[in-house]
């Protein structure tokens, strides 16, 4: 056995092996769109004394950190985005009104001695130059109490603690510890107000949150004047119910926020749609993974077994990745993680492929020796297809956010995966067979001993595909011009990433009729609301931006037209976010296609890299003027879609490119059109394969993975079918169109150099038809 072989067996046996024991070991966190919960994100505010950079949103979430653990939340996550925003998660919380009202308060909290009632928010005196302005305030009764300036802040409390006095029978009660010069101020404050008789207003002591009474209590009886509560502790008795009492201590506790916050999103994923969906894209992963590795066996044979064995190994691998980096698996990534199997049939189809060409030119005598040379010769094709995809996953990370993001990162680890499953587990499992005896006895067993049907029907045929390029580009144009008048005649639906608003869907007990409910909406004050029913008991509804109350009023609205209305789903973009989000989208396009062109023009021609980046271009326009055609959404999850789309569908370009290097090299002679026809026709098997593969994995994914991924799922379909067709038949048309005008630009600039050179006249040159008489020669009589 050769030293190389022992290596790469040793290789791949470590990384399944480390990966087995990291999957064992490790568990995978689950986004919230799979576990169910809450994700709200901040956007800090400036003032007038403070700026929002990224030291006051560190302080910041800080703050919110404290105030979250103090919520009761199992497993919270919450991180600086950015430097202004700040994104919250809270598994398992499937109301987020408290949430987001104890997260985005500012806590300026202050302490006033009461000085008694207002009738009027003006009821209050002219401030004077020794005497601080006051102001009223309506304490929890809805009682006016007018103010003094305020004597203590929160930062002059240690700590809140809510406790229950089972032997003074007070119940919930808060204890207040004081530090600093606080504990004096506490006793001042209290020995003022004890001055003042029981039942007057002016024996109490108001705190004040964010200029809102959240307590207003009595100094006991037995408080003294000017001496107040003295030790720097008080406690603050009432009739607290449990929740009430640990409330109020958190609110105390809670501090005050650096700057102000505003909630820019909020997104609610209620448990059982989490769960809905691992169990769709889990099914569809299973059946498209079963129905891809049938039709690779079936092509291939031994070697297609032997590729689904080495899926079996990536699936481990990318799942072990994604534990070990602590990357979260959001729904759109889990979908990812499913596509990235199509990409590891490509890589295998490739290698396969080239084998077969090497077997049936008789390079090679042994499908082993084919094998290796298969392996060799599709190196650089599957190098180039998954840097391109890699660029796609790669600018969805930094470039999308939440879900979208997620995607990004499992679709990069799975195209890695992909790579180290196809070049080193599948050709260490296939040199291990193709040695066997009883192999070697029966090459055709190997799959790679005969061309294959489709490759056979070519080379009996042999079309010139590429006889008539602009019919092909004809029929491009075609498509393009009918998408065009898609997006123009209906429009986009774009939503509420990029334009703001909220999306609420509900789960309902009995079908709801969407005219119904648009009527009991706009009854409800929402005459705006778009209804859309999804199934027989799934009902979406999306409006502009809302509050909570008002999305618990149109909750309430949904209820009463249904014995019952679970929430699924409730999601919250500001205007500000969604014109932001449709910036980077376009930006995000902008540059894929920009990254695209450079490698490939690094990697290949201009010529070829410009032809890709031109039928890439006709797949987005068509793809978006299909969902604009179809009604369908264009969402965040669409982008998404549609950037793996310039990454899948670039991945056929580049192998067909990278044939008509190999082939322009060896026959420098034979005419370019002739070179493209060759290239498509020795691609063609692989293309078809790799598309089947791939195509077996998306439409389950577009039939079985459910409501929340049937839309993703369809865009990929879509996109690998135009970009297919694109990569032979708009490509490669456009290299040819674009090469034979460089040539004739070429041919006409040498016409022009040679017209406008001047070439010294000889004797008896004929100019203008005019024959001029030849001299004498020298020394001639």
């Amino acid at each position: 056995m050769r030293r190389s072989v022992r290596i790469r067996g040793l290789f791949a046996l470590a990384a399944v092996a480390l990966s087995l024991y990291i999957a064992l070991t490790t568990p995978v966190q689950l986004g919230l769109d799979l576990r169910g919960g809450t994700q709200i994100v901040l956007e800090t505010r400036p003032t007038a004394a403070t700026e929002s950079d990224s030291e006051a949103t560190d302080r910041t979430v800080e703050v919110l950190r404290g105030r979250i653990d103090a919520l009761g939340v199992a497993e919270p996550t919450i991180a600086r985005s950015g430097d202004n925003r700040i994104v919250v998660e809270l598994p398992g919380v499937q109301n987020p009104t408290k949430a987001a009202d104890v997260l985005g308060r500012t806590a300026q909290l202050t302490f006033h001695q009461v000085i008694g009632t207002a009738k009027t928010n003006e009821d209050i005196p002219k401030p004077l130059p020794k005497r601080p302005r006051q102001h009223v305030l309506a304490d929890e009764s809805g009682q006016l109490l007018r103010l003094q300036a305020s004597s203590l802040t929160g930062s002059d409390v240690r700590e809140a603690i809510a406790r229950f006095d089972q032997q003074g029978g007070a119940g919930w009660h808060v204890t207040v510890d004081y530090e600093g010069p606080g504990r004096d101020g506490w006793a001042q404050l209290t020995g003022q107000a004890a001055c003042h008789p029981a039942g007057d207003p002016a024996r109490r002591v108001a705190i004040v949150l964010d200029d809102k009474i959240i307590s207003s209590p009595q100094v006991d009886p037995s408080v003294s004047c000017d001496s107040g509560i003295s030790g720097g502790s008080t406690q603050i008795t009432g009739s607290f119910t449990a929740d009430e009492a640990k409330e109020l201590a958190l609110l105390i506790n809670g501090g005050a926020l650096p700057v102000p916050v505003e909630t820019v999103e909020q997104r609610t994923v209620g448990p059982t749609l989490g769960t809905q969906a691992i169990t769709a894209s889990l099914w569809a992963a299973a059946i498209g993974t079963a129905l891809t590795a049938l039709f690779i066996s079936a092509v291939y044979r031994l070697m297609g077994l032997l590729a689904t064995a080495a899926l079996v190994c990536y699936g481990l691998i990318s799942y072990a990745a994604l534990a070990a980096l602590g990357a979260t698996l959001t729904l759109p990534g889990l979908a990812g993680f499913v596509l990235a199997i199509g990409m590891a049939v490509d890589a295998n189809v490739l290698v396969f492929e080239r084998a077969r060409e090497e077997y049936a030119a008789r390079h090679r005598p042994t499908p082993r020796s084919s094998l290796t040379a298969g392996f060799r010769g599709a190196f650089s094709a599957i190098a180039d297809s998954n840097i391109t995809t890699l660029i796609a996953a790669g600018l969805l990370f930094f470039l999308a956010s939440g879900p979208v993001r997620g995607f990004g990162v499992t679709l990069g680890i799975g195209v890695l995966a992909s790579m180290l499953s196809a070049l080193v587990i599948t050709r260490v499992l296939a040199d291990f067979a193709a040695a066997r005896p009883w192999v070697r006895r029966r090459p055709r067993l190997t799959g790679i001993a005969h061309t294959g049907t489709v490759r056979d029907r070519l080379n009996r045929r042999n079309p010139h595909l590429m006889r008539h390029p602009r019919r092909w580009l004809a029929a491009s144009l075609t498509a393009l011009v009918l998408a065009v008048f898609g997006i123009a005649l209906r429009g986009l639906d774009f939503g509420i990433e990029f334009t703001g608003g909220r999306l609420i869907e509900y789960s309902t007990a009995a079908p709801v009729d969407p005219d119904r409910a648009r009527t009991a909406l706009a009854e409800a004050g929402f005459p705006r609301a778009v209804v859309q029913a999804s199934g027989d008991h799934q009902l979406t509804v999306r409006t502009h931006e809302l509050s909570n109350a008002q999305a618990a009023q149109i909750g309430e609205a949904v209820s009463n037209l249904t014995p019952s209305a679970n929430k699924l789903r409730d999601e919250a973009i500001g205007p500000s976010l969604g014109k932001e989000l449709r910036q980077n989208a376009l930006i995000a396009l902008a540059v894929a296609l920009g990254a695209q062109l450079i490698y490939l023009a690094a990697r290949f021609r201009w010529l070829l890299g410009t032809s890709a980046i031109a039928a890439l271009a006709h797949d987005v326009v068509i793809l978006i003027g299909i969902f604009a055609w179809l009604g369908k959404p264009v969402d965040g999850v669409f982008l998404a879609a549609l950037l793996t789309v310039i990454g899948y569908s670039v991945n056929d370009s580049v192998v067909v490119f990278d044939r008509i290097r190999e082939l322009s090299r060896r026959n420098r002679e034979t005419p370019f059109p002739h070179v493209t026809n060759q290239a498509l026709l020795q691609t063609l098997p692989r293309t078809i394969n790799t598309g089947m593969g791939a195509a077996f994995i998306l439409t389950a994914l577009t039939v079985l993975g459910g409501d929340s991924l049937t839309d993703f799922a369809l865009a990929l379909l879509i996109g690998l079918a135009v970009g297919t067709y694109s990569s032979m038949f708009t490509a490669t048309p456009i290299a040819i169109e674009l090469h034979n005008a460089l040539g004739a630009a070429r041919r006409l600039g040498l016409l022009q150099a040679r017209a406008n050179a001047r070439v010294p006249e000889t004797p008896g040159e004929t100019r203008a038809g005019v024959s001029r008489p030849t001299s004498p020669a020298a020394g001639s009589r």
